[in-house]
């Protein structure tokens, strides 16, 4: 199961990202991307470059928000394309493999395309009620999830109102992973913290 943080600086203690993301990456997340949106490139590029070599010293896979220029020019592992960004295919034309594709989706359609068009892998949510995906529609629930796993070409992420409370049944859709913001980046010791959630999805 990949565990896969998405960052939130307002959720760190002071709002030092670079903290939060370092705490995380020392914690074995699997997957941890940059998604400050209102950061300056010059920002995002610097944040990068000393996260990197640290994030390939544990195994970590480093992904950037939107900007596969910055990830790539920064070592990182590749980008995360939000649903409305640049089109997968014209992002792989560019950056070819192994460079990482990860492409947001909300449906089977969308993930479908993404797989189509060079993706390596998508988050497809909202899979609960959540408040960072309010704009997004109706949660799709279990079912529609699973079957969507079942037939997708790429693996799938979970995303969207992912808790310590339904771990479990995340786990038993077929999911190959699962993305949160607040589970993780609430954490206060990823450490410890992050062994404990593993602990519980297995359980």
């Amino acid at each position: 199961m990949i565990y896969y943080a998405i960052t939130d600086r307002t959720l760190a203690p002071e709002g030092d990202l670079l903290l939060q993301a370092s705490g995380l990456i020392r914690g074995g997340i699997d997957w941890l991307q940059i998604r400050e949106k209102d950061l300056a490139d010059r920002t995002l590029f610097c944040l990068l470059k000393m996260l990197v070599p640290e994030a390939r010293r544990f195994g970590c896979r480093m992904l950037l928000n939107g900007r596969p220029d910055l990830a790539a020019e920064a070592g990182a592992s590749g980008v995360h394309l939000p649903s409305t960004g640049l089109p997968t295919s014209r992002v792989r034309a560019l950056f070819p493999s192994p460079f990482m594709i990860v492409r947001s989706c909300h449906s089977e359609k969308e993930a479908v395309e993404a797989a189509r068009g060079g993706a390596d892998a998508v988050t497809l949510g909202p899979l609960f009620e959540t408040p960072s995906k309010a704009g997004l529609g109706p949660p799709m629930g279990l079912d529609t999830f699973t079957a969507i796993c079942s037939r997708s070409p790429v693996p799938v992420i979970a995303l969207g109102g992912i808790g310590v409370a339904n771990l479990r049944e995340v786990a038993a859709t077929g999911a190959a992973g699962l993305a949160a913001i607040r589970m993780f980046c609430a954490l206060r010791n990823p450490i410890r913290d992050l062994a404990g959630l593993r602990d519980a999805t297995c359980s």
